[in-house]
């Protein structure tokens, strides 16, 4: 790797129990141990942790090394087995039966065994602990471990994505049960089944993983991976410059930078990965306006934003699903139109004040748009659509609070979207009530309409529950889409196995789904 002396005194000063004994950097990446064997290092640029704790949490690209789901997706995001190595379904009782993969340990030498599943499964199922996976498993109506390598879930109605929702990471009950879900030290010292196994943790700083040499998969190849804690784009950009870093997922402006450069590859990589404003529906001021929101959507000018901000890389959004199979285009796209933004709100009652921004009943029509901090393009993308908005008489500004207050907002500056199933991000994201609707969003026909293509294996029935309720949402819209951004890895060209073609997630997550397989090359 590049800058191999930074990544030695890097490692030695935060890790020196780790590393201490090393002599030198071999070519590829390899540092020399005093046992005389090889030892590979990959260092990623990572956004912060301030826990591990994949079932009460929907996001965390480092979930994947340390855990494993009963089942899990490959490259082409399709499921295969992973803790369970096979499983049927009996339709009369709606039945999933799983068996388990035997000789399976966690980090610290216990046995896994289905008591861990039936563990994890409620607790996340348990109102309690708060979690935003909930509503994936709110069909679950029993739970039998046959013995301790047979589970099996008895749903209360079909879920067509079950499947895909038990990639969710299994938790050791042993170490657990009794343990405060969202606040034990255990998501501080995370054990898993998994690929890599937590070495340290400095607040930060950096997550130091080491291999899991009895990994039932097989021991991945590259020995070390550190996440190291830049939440700053820009900072990232600079330390994958200067040879910080080996991994990153950058802003397009910033992977431009090194494009045909030497000892570096960019993989441009398609997501399913939108951004859009999502509106308060908890606050009063969208209680008050929520007619206005079609005129918001009409006075974003999307094609702008996605060539300025991002550089084409991605395309415009105007729904959820648009790289999934079940996508309706035929919705309305809300194609910037101000004129048509301007008529809506004068049909609305609103007029024109003096200093060019509407007022209705007296009052100023205007909003504040809230970005979480670090997301240069999530800002960028805020201050074009603020702009926008107020060339057609809305008064938008934009900040970046030092914590994001999901209930008092105004608007947030929102991403989403997911690779999988079509439920994946739609049913818990617009569903009323459900665990990751922060926007308090409630639309019965939506919620209809979810629940039907959730229930029905039929894809002719799936797809007309969908088309209705794309059509639905696109009437009352809960966000005003703006783009799906693709995702800029640049790596250390050392660095083989990558898989390029995978379609990533939410923050460009997934391009760890095959880890175990990547090398450092010389």
């Amino acid at each position: 790797m590049k800058k191999r002396f930074w990544v030695i005194l890097l490692v030695i000063c935060i890790w020196g129990s780790l590393l201490s004994g090393c002599s030198q950097k071999n070519a590829g990446g390899a540092s020399s141990q005093e046992n005389g064997g090889d030892a590979s290092t990959l260092i990623y640029g990572s956004g912060d942790y301030t826990r591990i704790n994949p079932a009460m949490d929907e996001h965390g690209e480092i979930n994947i090394l340390i855990f494993n789901g009963l089942t899990a997706h490959d490259g082409e995001n399709q499921v295969i087995p992973s803790l369970a190595k096979d499983w049927t379904f009996d339709e009369e009782t709606c039945t999933y039966t799983f068996h388990l993969d035997e000789g399976v340990k966690w980090h610290d030498g216990e046995p896994f065994t289905a008591e861990d599943v039936k563990f994890t499964i409620e607790a996340i199922m348990d109102p309690e602990n708060g979690s935003e996976n909930a509503p994936n498993y709110e069909d679950v109506q029993e739970i039998t471990v046959v013995d301790d390598h047979t589970i099996s879930f008895q749903l209360a109605a079909p879920n067509v994505a079950f499947l895909d929702y038990m990639t969710m990471a299994v938790l050791p009950k042993h170490l657990l049960e009794g343990e405060n879900m969202q606040e034990s030290d255990f998501f501080r010292h995370p054990v898993g089944t998994g690929p890599y196994k937590l070495e340290d943790w400095e607040e930060g700083q950096a997550i130091t993983l080491v291999k899991n040499e009895d990994y039932f998969k097989g021991a991945a190849k590259i020995d070390t991976v550190i996440f190291k804690i830049v939440t700053d784009d820009n900072a990232k950009a600079m330390q994958m410059q200067s040879g910080e870093l080996d991994l990153a997922l950058l802003t397009p402006k910033d992977s431009e930078n090194f494009e045909g450069k030497e000892g570096y590859k960019v993989y441009q990589m398609m997501t399913s990965d939108y951004r859009g404003i999502l509106f308060n529906f908890g606050n009063e001021y969208w209680m008050e306006n929520r007619d206005i929101i079609p005129a918001i959507c009409y006075a974003i000018d999307r094609e702008a934003i996605l060539n300025t901000v991002v550089l084409g890389r991605g395309c415009t959004a105007y729904g959820p699903l648009q790289r999934n199979i079940y996508n309706n285009e035929n919705v309305e796209h809300y194609d910037y139109d101000p004129d048509r933004a301007k008529q809506l709100l004068e049909d609305a009652g609103c007029k024109m004040g003096a200093d060019g921004f509407y007022e209705r009943d007296g009052e100023e029509l205007g909003f504040v748009i809230s970005v979480g901090a670090g997301d240069q393009v999530r800002l960028d993308i805020a201050q074009a659509a603020a702009q926008q908005i107020e060339e057609i008489g809305i008064r938008c500004t934009v900040e970046v609070p030092e914590k994001v207050d999901w209930g008092g907002q105004m608007a947030y500056l929102i991403g989403w979207g997911s690779p999988f199933d079509a439920d994946d991000h739609t049913y818990k994201v617009f569903g009323t009530g459900k665990g990751a609707n922060y926007s308090s969003y409630s639309n019965p026909d939506v919620d209809k309409y979810l629940t039907e293509a959730r229930q029905t294996d039929d894809p002719k029935k799936r797809a007309e529950a969908y088309d209705t309720f794309q059509e639905a949402l696109a009437k009352d819209p809960a966000f005003a889409f703006i783009c799906y951004i693709d995702a800029d890895y640049v790596a250390d060209d050392s660095i083989k196995g990558i898989d390029a073609d995978t379609v990533m997630g939410h923050h460009g997550v997934g391009i760890f789904w095959n880890i175990t397989e990547w090398e450092i090359g010389e």
